[in-house]
């Protein structure tokens, strides 16, 4: 059964079987994604083709003279590389194709780049464009989310994910009004939600191409990409199941190719699982990706990895650290099963990111959004009495609404698990079960992260924070284009008590002020309501 209950298109006894079927010879490339090297004047291109014949990309500044060349290598994966079902069975193996990546570079900074991929022979695909990094500029924009899947335009073995065609909309109209500003996408695990049936990932990375054919799309490791039954590291406490369909991270691992050359052996013939953990500069931010489904305790190859990286940023560049992995830390949804493994997040990385200052972390898994205040220790940030902390909280917040609709309900109280009341600890500042996805705007003064609701485009929360570490919380204002921020400024993380007490002394004299006015309109239309006993108040007069 699939997972609407429907039969799968199994026979209980085989009758015939036909040839192999084939990969369709396409009239040229498709599913166009660009994403970021190592080098900042260089921009990624991967896209899939029917054969693996010679393939090119040409680029250039003018939509009309895309005059340099640059070359591409090919990849595929068969099918005895997959290493479960349904991803090795006839059910959900279909031929991925070519998968073929190129890289341009010398790009000049903050310019518009025009490109296209193919060959002669083997059909082009139409010119696209893209805007370069600028090291230059501290002005960084991001599209970030986790968990958004792919909607088919047909009835599948699996369910999919309706929501993803209005996260997309809603990120396309926000690349409209940047212009010529860079910017990037950030998609942190659960990326198709193929599960084994192959032909998902086509569909996803068609359905992403108006987008990821602008800029880079990153992405890191989910559950959905990679957990099998015989995965290398299991250990007990992880609720590491076959989430992955039997994939185990090879498709991922070749239809993306981001920076760095980390990877883990599959243990089996399949190649070894890339894209783990890496980072990059943008403007004034450094993204910091790593993988909660492969080793991240302390001694590992990946924690050795972010423990030097995170002591190594350059603050006076790039002020602000944001740091994204797939499961979340911390959550107050009812996500039982990952608590061993939030215990040991808590345990082994807390530390570092705590130690290093680390501005924001990003999780995905839990299909909601929830933002917390600055945390250490399920604690919210203060200052001690012998002065600052050492190191900064970070502000964590699970992102993981943009498309997938399998919604778990919040912690319930402990005493009454069976009734339908969920209390908010004082550490989750802001949740919601709303679809949609998060804006990250900043300048080497300020880092502002927005959630945009899918139902309506707009922003309706926000959370600002500061070089000098102080965090604004508020929510968007209903025009979605600017935000407005209640007057609570966090101070390494906790409010400041003496403003509060002017925010509430002020709040008491308005809703005074506002009683009184209500009382007085009250009194004021009874003495004019005629005489025929009538007590009603139009709503709607001739003149209005």
């Amino acid at each position: 059964m699939d997972h609407d209950r429907n039969p799968l298109p199994r026979t209980k006894h085989l009758l015939a079987q036909s040839k192999e079927v084939s990969f369709e010879r396409l009239n040229g490339p498709e599913q166009v994604h660009l994403g970021f090297t190592d080098r900042e004047d260089e921009m990624r291109v991967v896209f899939v083709a029917g054969d693996g014949g010679e393939r090119v990309v040409k680029y250039g500044e003018e939509e009309d003279e895309v005059r340099q060349v640059a070359a591409t290598a090919a990849e595929r994966y068969q099918v005895e590389d997959m290493c479960d079902g349904p991803a090795n069975q006839s059910v959900g193996w279909r031929d991925p194709g070519f998968i073929f990546n190129g890289v341009m570079t010398n790009l000049k900074k903050g310019k518009r780049y025009y490109y296209k991929v193919g060959s002669d022979s083997g059909g082009w695909s139409p010119t696209y464009s893209f805007v370069s990094r600028n090291e230059d500029s501290d002005e960084t924009v991001a599209f970030m989310f986790g968990d958004m899947g792919t909607a088919t335009p047909y009835r599948t073995f699996i369910r999919t994910q309706d929501e993803s065609i209005s996260t997309l909309k809603w990120i396309l109209r926000d690349i409209e009004a940047l212009g010529n500003k860079p910017a990037f996408v950030s998609h942190i695990g659960d990326i198709s939600y193929a599960r084994g049936y192959a032909w998902i990932w086509d569909n996803f990375f068609n359905q992403i191409e108006p987008v990821a054919s602008k800029m880079a799309y990153h992405v890191c490791i989910g559950n959905h990409e990679y957990d099998w039954p015989q995965q290398p590291w299991k250990p007990e406490w992880a609720a590491y199941a076959k989430d992955g369909g039997g994939e185990c991270g090879v498709p991922y691992s070749l239809r993306f190719k981001m920076p760095g050359n980390s990877s883990f052996s599959t243990g089996t013939r399949a190649p070894a699982t890339r894209n783990l953990y890496y980072s990059f500069n943008m403007g004034s931010v450094h993204f910091v990706y790593f993988s909660t489904e492969t080793n991240f305790l302390q001694g590992s190859a990946q924690y050795k990895f972010l423990e030097h990286d995170l002591e190594n940023v350059d603050r006076k560049k790039t002020p602000f650290v944001v740091v994204q992995g797939h499961r979340p830390m911390y959550t107050t949804s009812n996500e039982i099963r990952d608590t061993p493994l939030r215990e040991k997040m808590q345990q082994h990385l807390e530390p570092l990111l705590v130690k290093n200052n680390v501005t924001l972390a990003l999780w995905g898994h839990v299909h909601r959004y929830e933002r917390f205040c600055p945390l250490n220790n399920f604690t919210c940030g203060e200052i001690d009495s012998s002065g600052p902390k050492q190191g900064g909280y970070p502000v964590h917040v699970v992102i993981g609404m943009a498309g997938q609709d399998w919604q778990p309900i919040w912690e319930p109280r402990p005493e009454h698990t069976d009734l339908p009341i969920f209390p908010q600890p004082k550490r989750s500042i802001y949740r919601g079960g709303e679809f949609g996805y998060t804006r990250l705007v900043a300048t080497k003064k300020k880092l502002t992260l927005s959630y945009v609701g899918n139902h309506d485009g707009e922003v309706h929360d926000t959370v600002e924070i500061l070089a000098t570490g102080e965090v604004f919380s508020g929510s968007g204002s209903a025009s979605g284009e600017k935000t407005e921020f209640p007057d609570t400024v966090l101070e390494g993380g906790m409010a400041s008590p003496i403003f509060s007490q002017f925010v509430k002394g002020g709040s008491v004299l308005l809703l005074g002020a506002f009683v009184g006015y209500v009382i007085g309109f009250v009194s004021r239309s009874r003495k004019e309501t005629p005489a025929s006993g009538n007590s009603w108040l139009p709503v709607k007069t001739e003149d209005s």
